[in-house]
């Protein structure tokens, strides 16, 4: 298994397109560079705040580890002490990560699919072509990274 499972640059597209509901948290929807995947993610803005039309770089990782070898299970001890010490990690790379975990698997088509994850409540839809996202399984645990 490879440590990062998916990379793109997107263009966030609106934020908040149903009203705020939380203080802290906005839902942002953004479209790849590319126009084949488009993300909706809740984002603690109050640590990291996103405007519309920002550029941002978004990552999904298995673990944090440098070392490919160490890919596996996201909480095995090569993540945890990666970001632990002074060692340096994929997170060194990026501005804002989350952990959660994968909980749904959508068929949306001929080609193309709908992951789920939650990050602690913070929630991501990722839609696109299944070759892109066929690394993505229900029930994994997962980091977000993002970097503007």
């Amino acid at each position: 298994m490879k440590s990062q499972l998916f990379h793109a640059t997107f263009t966030v597209k609106e934020i908040d397109p149903y009203g705020k509901k939380f203080d802290r948290v906005s839902r942002i929807t953004a479209l790849s560079e590319t126009g084949d995947v488009e993300i909706t993610l809740d984002v603690n803005t109050e640590i990291y705040p996103l405007a519309q039309f920002e550029k941002v770089s978004v990552a999904l990782a298995a673990t944090l580890s440098l070392d490919p070898t160490a890919a596996g299970d996201a909480l095995n001890a090569a993540s945890r002490d990666a970001w632990r010490s002074n060692e340096r990690s994929l997170a060194d790379d990026y501005d804002y990560v989350m952990f959660g975990k994968v909980y749904k698997y959508d068929d949306n088509g001929p080609s193309k699919v709908s992951v789920y994850a939650s990050f602690g409540g913070l929630l991501l839809c990722i839609s696109g072509d299944y070759r892109q996202l066929n690394d993505l399984d229900v029930g994994m645990n997962l980091y977000l990274l993002m970097k503007k």
